[in-house]
């Protein structure tokens, strides 16, 4: 596939965005384009291609997410979303057809020795997709030695590699304490124990963790997203609920968090005579890369002729893909998507767009990393 190729078929992705576990559409079009490279294909929660060259045993992993957002597209380009509320709002139409495009330059390749194992993942943004696949059994019927996964970077120049050994993105985790109190008059307060008065000093109280529970430089964010109670204009609340989210950049933090958040609201609630309920739940692993991954990409973008930053600061964002590389040596890096216009715009947002230009560099990155990764040759590159 030339740039051209590349773009149509991102346009094509970015016209028909499906979301997490409903990317019917995009499943299809993705293994028929595999089909049509002359790649095994096997469908399932995801869509996995199989590329074989020479006779090495040995399979690396490259993965791309498909799924895309609930977001209603403000953008006034030819290839607006044509599903009512529904955007690629997060570059998953790039990566997905970077990948496509590496898997057609690598077709046509004899010069690697082994298998790469594609894997297109639905659902990263609920932090399921990636469990799902492997719940399947995808790592044990195509078993790797290393997987990989690149997400674009708005604001970092174009093609700009960032990564880092160890920890790179943080784990989210959601909360909710529900509190049970005594609703009752406005007028006459002292009567009940009102539930919103208690949920505000537990609000007040929970970011007391990062502040002064933790060290500093510790990198967790404890945030309350949502506030609700079955209060009226003149009725006081009995029982309200508070939500929020949890960012973590090791288990440990994550797991004293959510202690404290338990801790802290069993404390007020008792204080005030009222009961509460915590329920802390995982949904994103914290993202762990393996040190010779690392250095297999940054190797890889230099001979791609990009910049690289490997050792760059770790991100406060989530990404399943962590699943993945909890369960083989991986690693997960950025790319820049340039800095003007909507592909500067922050991820997520309504009027955001993929750089187009970083399709074909994305696509040669790939395919230099399978040739650095399945070498021909007996001896790969020296220092990996």
């Amino acid at each position: 596939m030339d740039k051209h190729d590349l773009i149509a078929l991102r346009h094509e992705f970015h016209r028909f965005p499906e979301t997490g576990f409903s990317e019917t559409r995009t499943k299809a079009r993705v293994a028929e384009i595999l089909r049509d490279l002359g790649l095994e294909v096997y469908e399932g929660a995801g869509v996995v291609g199989l590329l074989r060259r020479g006779g090495g045993n040995r399979a690396i992993g490259l993965r791309a997410d498909m799924d895309a957002l609930p977001i209603t597209e403000k953008s006034t380009h030819a290839y607006v979303s044509q599903q009512s509320g529904v955007m690629h709002a997060c570059g998953h139409d790039g990566h997905l057809t970077m990948l496509l495009g590496a898997a057609a330059a690598l077709a046509q390749d004899a010069g690697f020795d082994g298998t790469v194992v594609f894997l297109f993942q639905p659902n990263e943004e609920h932090g399921l997709g990636a469990q799902a696949m492997i719940s399947e059994g995808v790592l044990e019927r195509f078993p790797i030695s290393e997987v990989y996964a690149i997400h674009n970077l708005p604001g970092a120049p174009l093609g700009h590699v960032l990564t880092r050994p160890g920890q790179i993105c943080a784990s989210e985790s959601l909360f909710s304490i529900d509190i049970t109190g005594q609703g009752g008059h406005a007028s006459m307060p002292h009567v009940g124990r009102d539930a919103i008065t208690v949920g505000a000093e537990m609000v007040q109280a929970l970011q007391t963790i990062v502040a002064r529970k933790l060290p500093p430089g510790a990198g967790a964010v404890v945030s309350v997203t949502e506030f609700l109670t079955d209060g009226q204009r003149n009725v006081l609340p009995g029982h309200a609920t508070l939500k929020g989210d949890v960012r973590a950049r090791v288990p440990e933090d994550r797991m004293k968090v959510a202690s404290l958040i338990k801790q802290i609201a069993g404390g007020i609630a008792e204080a005030h005579g009222v009961s509460a309920s915590v329920s802390f739940d995982t949904e994103f692993i914290e993202t762990i890369n393996s040190e010779e991954p690392v250095q297999a990409v940054v190797w890889a973008a230099r001979r791609t002729g990009l910049d690289v930053d490997g050792a760059c600061m770790p991100m406060s964002f989530s990404e399943d893909f962590a699943h993945f590389c909890a369960a083989v040596p991986g690693c997960f890096l950025l790319m820049g998507n340039g800095t003007e216009g909507a592909c500067g715009q922050p991820l997520h947002a309504d009027d955001y767009d993929f750089n187009d230009d970083l399709l074909p560099i994305g696509a040669a990155f790939w395919a230099q990393l399978v040739r650095d990764r399945l070498p021909a040759t007996e001896k790969g590159p020296e220092h990996v």
